[in-house]
């Protein structure tokens, strides 16, 4: 071992639900017990990415990496940093085909074919340091552009660097930010959408508990740039580990003076306030979540105008995911031109993926625009468990398109995603083998989005209910001929007279099933058949 290392403990949600606080608790018990405080450093972290690994526990500056840690190897792993020892081999991982051990984490597939920029500091350092941050560069870019760069040049950068939003729309950030930058109105606002609402999504969750810092870096260079003052965090209360690290990062930015009147002696203000929402699914709609954010009951309004023209309090206010925001920085910092280099022609940079379902790896990923399904899902994924085929992917969260086999080696970009009839959504991709039933799928994703819709227009309010009854009725065996066609029609319905995103993508999982796995549907409504035996009325 080195001479000095540190010892980093996963303490993401998912780490922290395995045990890794005991395991924290425990190794630093070690460390002292055998007086190793002078050469070993035992810290917390955020999320490493592999949660299906995890307790994880991660030696640098050697990348050694320990999973599915319990308290009891705790004594074994303190032991191995002792001068002459050697590092615990059955606590690596193994690759599945060969059974050899691989001790450094970047010899796993998981993590050498993933591209981590967004996610570069998770994992590495402490969240509710700031200091560590600091000295990662972190709160160097704000000062770049706060005392060298006019509002035009930051707004000029993030143009250059093609950045689209991360939350799902797509929408060039920079187009949005020089929109609300030439309104023309004294007040404005800077909004971070870390609601993330959608069925196991949780990329949001992991960066606001892993680098906090870098999402409050974001907004800054945000509101310097479209002459805002006051900025608002809306998360959802179900992420209490988020919302406590958010709580310490804004107070440890205050008290280093990045928050606060006459940020850097520059002469601009700035302050962060954190809002909890509720967890509606439909106040990850803009306009719904500045209704929320204003005490009103979270429901979308027409647009034109846009938000960032009249938005909270009928003032210019953009509104950006949390991995658009914590992007900014890293853009600013390495320039526009390094950004470009990254991804496909139309979608720049990486995609941050909670990568989940009936796959070996599940977990938080990090890959480049236009890396294929393929790559994710059996390359960094590893595959389907157990020898079973590869039937669907999910991309897109309960919203998306499910896309078969055909499709594996089409580029993840958002235009691609979309003309498959998915999208990009906030990131999540949950993938099927052949014991799914694509049916019960959708009347899966139906349920959820007709219990959350807030009911405002007629077309999202009766269409997701009618569409969840039909469905409902064909996996019971009650199914009529006549019913894909109609599943079709009211889908089309709803795609084009509802008022906001969630009714308009609410009918993709039944349009993108019925589109690739048609005969599924015609078994059980001709043949009153389960061909994959999950309905259970139904024969297999």
């Amino acid at each position: 071992m080195s001479a000095k290392c540190n010892a980093l403990v996963c303490l993401g949600t998912g780490c922290q639900s395995g045990g890794a606080e005991e395991v924290l608790s425990s190794l630093k018990e070690e460390i002292e017990r055998l007086s190793l405080e002078e050469t070993v450093q035992v810290k917390q972290t955020g999320c490493h990415g592999f949660c299906q690994r995890g307790p994880l526990v991660v030696i640098e500056p050697e990348g050694i990496f320990y999973s599915k840690v319990t308290p009891d190897d705790v004594s074994e792993i303190a032991k191995s940093l002792l001068p002459g020892e050697t590092p615990v081999e059955r606590l690596f991982y193994r690759d599945p085909a060969t059974d050899t051990p691989l001790p450094h984490y970047m010899e796993i597939p998981f993590y050498s074919k993933q591209q981590r920029t967004l996610l570069r500091n998770c994992g590495h350092i402490d969240p509710e340091e700031i200091e560590e941050y600091l000295a990662a560069g972190g709160y160097q870019t704000i000062k770049k552009v706060l005392l060298g760069m006019s509002r035009e040049e930051v707004i000029d950068e993030i143009k250059r660097s093609g950045l689209r939003g991360l939350g799902g729309a797509g929408f060039p950030t920079g187009r949005k930010w020089e929109v609300c930058y030439k309104a023309q109105d004294t007040k404005k606002y800077v909004i971070c959408n870390g609601d993330e609402g959608d069925p196991g999504a949780f990329q949001d969750r992991s960066v606001m508990e892993g680098t906090p810092h870098s999402v409050l870096e974001g907004m800054m260079i945000a509101a310097y740039a479209i002459g805002a003052q006051q900025g608002y965090i809306y998360v959802r209360a179900e992420y209490p580990l988020a919302v406590k690290r958010l709580r310490i990062a804004i107070s440890q930015a205050k008290k280093k003076g990045f928050l606060g009147k006459d940020i850097l002696g520059s002469g601009f203000d700035f302050k962060i306030a954190l809002f909890q929402g509720a967890g509606a699914f439909v106040c990850g709609e803009e306009t719904a979540l500045i209704a929320s954010v204003e005490g009103f009951r979270g429901m979308p309004r027409l647009r034109p105008p846009f938000p960032a023209e009249s938005g909270m309090e009928g003032k210019p206010t953009i509104i950006d995911n949390v991995k658009t925001l914590a992007s900014i920085p890293i853009i600013i910092d390495e320039g526009a031109e390094s950004f470009v280099r990254i991804g496909t022609e139309k979608s720049k940079g990486t995609v941050v993926f909670a990568l989940t379902g009936k796959v070996e790896n599940n977990g938080l990923i990090e890959v480049p625009m236009g890396m294929t399904l393929r790559e994710i899902i059996f390359d960094i994924g590893g595959g389907i468990p157990d020898g079973k085929a590869f039937k669907a992917v999910q991309t897109g969260g309960p919203s998306g398109g499910c896309l078969p086999a055909s499709f594996l080696d089409m580029p993840v970009d958002f235009d691609s995603l979309k003309a498959a009839g998915s999208m990009m959504g906030s990131g999540g991709l949950v993938v099927m083998d052949e014991e799914t039933c694509m049916v019960d799928l959708a009347r899966y994703f139906l349920d959820f989005t007709q219990r959350e819709s807030c009911g405002q227009c007629i077309p999202c309010r009766l269409g997701t209910k009618q569409l969840f009854d039909i469905l409902n009725d064909i996996t019971k065996g009650q199914g009529r001929p006549e019913d894909i066609d109609l599943l079709l029609e009211i889908s089309e319905a709803v795609s084009t007279h509802s008022l906001c995103a969630l009714g308009k993508t609410a009918p993709n999982p039944v349009i993108t099933t019925i589109r690739y796995f048609r005969d599924e549907y015609e078994a059980h409504i001709n043949e009153k058949r389960c061909p994959t035996g999950v309905c259970g009325m139904l024969e297999s």
